[in-house]
């Protein structure tokens, strides 16, 4: 470690450290591939040609680029360039070969495309206008589908046929939906739809590009007495293949099917473990190159591992990964497997199953974290999944509650810099895996209806009060932090449950939750009506009694508040209601608004953020004195 690396606390270290995702590679062209990294300090696309390892920054905007994706022939790098972090934006694109970095950066018009460096990303589609994003597909002969969605008009599906200048309607509905996956001959579009009102669960519809015309439909809800989803999956990747791989949840959890829309027969895989046993977890899969064989992943209680599957034979092989998370995996035209791993003390490196790292960013690793233990605690729902980090010492230790967000996600054994600072700072750390998370079976993420927030902070709160009895968390230096849903959670309970919480830190929550709906992107107003069962108007008690505000006038703990003015999905007006109200009270509390929409992708704003999270715990938590920084 350099004498400059170490005058600087090592929790900042962790986010500084460059970091890399799962590279994607072209389909005909598996040399060229795309990234995400922090190499510069905010998260950007790149390019890496693997046949000569040359590597080149593709964007370059000041509040990040992660959506992109490359041509099947590796030709082209599309992104999505929005303004700010607000989601809202239209589709560019370069050559791979493109020589200096794009700074395209546009409007809602979509026609700033020059850059700094006097290059032009070319707007992708001209005639498609802006929107939120709803899916890209971009086939083999060149025809493109753009999915868009906004506020008044719903989901539309946009047509650009190989070699042509307009674009035409292939799908709309009010609904929220998106685009699936073309066929490798670009014939069928699989969309999924929810069409049937439960945003929860989705159906998939296959039509045909030609004409827009129905093929196909799977629909696990329509007339069912316990709905469930279906996901696509992709297409085969083989000519004149016309099935595709989704995934399932007919019985309690996700599972892969194939389902041949040309004739619709299904076929449910049968995968079993070694020793014949289903898997209790969640399985997800993927197709490997010819369309013989899956490459399958078991997610279960915060961990995952892979498998290859061979379709005629039957046959399961389980591929060596360390015990932790796959947060990404791809299987490669040589036969190899590359995954993203970590755990919550090893930080993330890409690596293969033949036992190399094959991408890892340049410059100093991330210093390692504690390990997580597992909890497991009864609550009025069933057994909770907790994961437990301790820092050195003996407790009881001031304790942070990070609560996730969401609500359909779940904590895993990965690695993260934020629980680690607050380890660093001598706080013990719990996420729980409340109902509505993911990876605990459709029951588990379906129970979260009606009494939103309510169900959850039940669990929390059941976790909390284990923590406490079981000596690892000090009963009067608790506190509930989380981001986007964990935020709106974190102001719902230190409203809800006052004598529970010593204080409170809320990035980017619903604070109001009436005006939320009002202001929130299409796609969320979608799922809001289906948690709620309705409508502000149709179920009012119900969204009353789960806002925030409702409860603002309890509130005992010192809150701080951080929020992007530019955020689509928690959006400010909500939250700057919520403030008004704490002020007009006379409660304490801090608030930090930021240019940039629902969280930064700018390193340094990441860490100024968690420092005045950790400096006002340490202001407003008894005995709070700040250690040295670790």
């Amino acid at each position: 470690m350099s004498e400059q690396q170490s005058a600087v606390p090592v929790w900042e270290q962790r986010f500084r450290a460059a970091r890399v995702s799962l590279p994607d590679w072209a389909e005909d062209a598996p040399e060229r591939a795309l990234y995400v990294s922090n190499a510069t300090g905010t998260y950007e696309v790149y390019a890496w040609d693997r046949s000569t390892d040359r590597h080149r920054q593709v964007t370059d905007r000041p509040n990040g680029t992660t959506d992109a994706e490359l041509s099947p022939d590796g030709e082209w790098i599309w992104w999505f360039d929005d303004t700010d972090g607000d989601e809202f934006g239209v589709w560019r694109r370069q050559p791979f070969t493109a020589g200096p970095t794009a700074r395209a950066t546009g409007g809602e018009d979509g026609t700033d495309g020059a850059g700094e460096t006097g290059r032009t990303d070319e707007e992708a589609v001209p005639g498609v206008p802006a929107a939120y994003s709803a899916g890209l597909a971009i086939g083999r002969d060149g025809t493109v589908v753009v999915g868009t969605s906004t506020d008044d008009d719903g989901t539309t599906l946009y047509l650009r046929r190989p070699g042509g200048t307009t674009v035409e309607t292939l799908y709309h509905h009010v609904e929220y939906g998106g685009v699936g996956d073309l066929s490798y001959d670009s014939a069928l579009l699989a969309v999924e739809h929810t069409e049937h009102g439960d945003a929860m669960h989705s159906a998939i519809r296959v039509v045909r590009v030609l004409d827009g015309s129905t093929v196909a439909e799977l629909d696990d809800v329509t007339g069912r007495r316990n709905p469930s989803g279906v996901s696509c999956l992709g297409f085969a990747p083989a000519e004149g293949d016309t099935r595709l791989l989704v995934a399932h949840q007919r019985r309690g959890r996700w599972e892969p099917m194939l389902w041949d829309v040309a004739t619709g027969e299904e076929t449910e895989l049968a995968i079993r473990d070694d020793q014949g046993r289903e898997f209790p977890g969640d399985l997800s899969a993927q197709w490997r190159p010819g369309a013989r064989a899956l490459l399958v992943e078991h997610e279960y209680e915060a961990r995952s591992e892979l498998f290859s599957y061979d379709l005629e034979k039957g046959e399961l092989v389980r591929l060596d990964t360390p015990r932790g998370t796959v947060s990404g995996a791809t299987a490669r035209p040589d036969g190899t497997v590359e995954y993203l791993w970590s755990s919550a003390a090893e930080p993330s490196a890409v690596r293969s199953t033949a036992g190399t790292v094959v991408l890892r960013a340049a410059g100093p690793v991330p210093p390692g974290s504690v390990p997580v233990e597992d909890a497991w605690v009864e609550g009025p729902g069933g057994r909770v999944h907790a994961l437990v980090q301790r820092p050195q010492g003996e407790g009881p230790f001031p304790t942070v509650f990070e609560v996730h967000g969401g609500p359909t996600h779940h904590d895993s054994d990965s690695f993260a810099a934020g629980p680690a600072a607050w380890l660093d700072h001598g706080f013990a750390v719990v996420r729980v895996n409340y109902r509505g998370s993911t990876g605990y079976g459709q029951a588990w993420t379906d129970a979260l209806s009606e009494r939103v927030g309510l169900i959850e902070l039940e669990d929390i709160g059941a976790v909390r009060d284990w923590a406490v009895e079981s000596g690892l968390a000090d009963p009067s230096r608790l506190v509930l932090s989380g981001g986007s849903w964990g935020g709106y959670l974190t102001l719902l309970g230190i409203g809800t449950q006052p004598e529970s919480w010593t204080l409170g830190l809320a990035a980017v929550p619903v604070a109001d939750y009436l005006t939320a709906y009002a202001d929130e992107m299409e796609a969320l107003k979608s799922l809001d009506r289906t948690l709620f069962g309705g409508t502000p108007e149709e179920v009012p008690d119900r969204w009353h009694a789960s806002s925030p505000l409702t409860y603002v006038e309890q509130v005992k703990a010192p809150v701080y508040i951080s929020a992007g003015v530019n955020d689509p999905r928690c959006p400010i007006r909500q939250i700057d209601n919520y403030v008004e109200r704490l002020e007009q009270l006379g409660k304490v509390h801090e608030v930090y608004r930021y240019d940039a929409g629902h969280g930064s992708l700018v390193v340094e704003e990441r860490i100024k953020q968690l420092r005045l999270e950790i400096d006002f715990a340490l202001r407003h938590l008894p005995g709070g004195d700040r250690p040295a920084d670790r």
